[in-house]
């Protein structure tokens, strides 16, 4: 596994709907300053859950940024608090972050941390209504489900934007984590089956995850 080092790190934690606020609670009795909290959907799938037709289960993810040598001691203490390791917890994951600006609470001391890149994140801007496509592709080359999230405005002529791209009302982003080791193959199963590369039918960007929680 290749290395990475880092001044700033974002903590995402994707859990059951009503349980984002307890989890921003705990961060913030741990010395996070504060956090976004994103209304989703989850894609995990089971017999029993498709007959009540509650698979696609409302979760909330909640975004914490913070320095480097509190970020791992954070996310340590979320999963002992929220027990990840119990099916249906929810996940934590702990990406690198180059520059953080517009907080002067979140500032980093000390050297930048090293880290082995386990996993990673894939984040797909799609057309509304095919984000249930690209997570059919991704799980096609082995990924187990994914967070999809409904870019809308507040009205019909705004609009958001990620990464400096606009995020029309009618986009989607679905989030998948899962190993390096197969993430080429997922990127390219959605590449493929989503025609991604054609101009306009989407973008996909790949994050480094240095630490995750409730992926196994």
């Amino acid at each position: 596994m290749k290395q990475t080092s880092y001044n700033y790190a974002l903590i995402t934690v994707i859990v059951n709907f009503g349980t984002g606020s307890k989890v921003l609670a705990k961060a913030k009795q741990c010395g996070i300053s504060g956090g976004t909290l994103i209304i989703a959907k989850g894609t995990a799938k089971s017999r029993l859950l498709e007959f009540l037709e509650l698979y696609e289960a409302r979760k909330e993810i909640v975004l914490m940024a913070a320095e480097c040598c509190m970020a791992h001691d954070v996310i340590e203490k979320l999963d002992r608090e929220f027990k990840f390791i119990k099916k249906g917890h929810g996940i934590a994951i702990l990406a690198p972050v180059a520059s953080i600006f517009g907080t002067s609470r979140c500032q980093c001391v000390g050297k930048p941390m090293k880290g082995e890149i386990m996993y990673k994140s894939v984040l797909t801007i799609i057309d509304r209504g095919r984000a249930e496509a690209v997570i059919e592709a991704a799980e096609k080359a082995g990924s187990r489900g994914g967070t999809i999230i409904n870019a809308r405005g507040a009205g019909v002529h705004e609009t958001k934007k990620l990464f400096s791209m606009e995020i029309e009302p009618e986009k989607e982003i679905v989030m998948i984590v899962a190993e390096d080791t197969k993430i080429e193959a997922i990127v390219q199963s959605i590449r493929e089956h989503l025609g991604i590369d054609e101009p306009g039918k989407g973008i996909i960007f790949v994050q480094d995850v240095i630490k995750a929680y409730g992926l196994s």
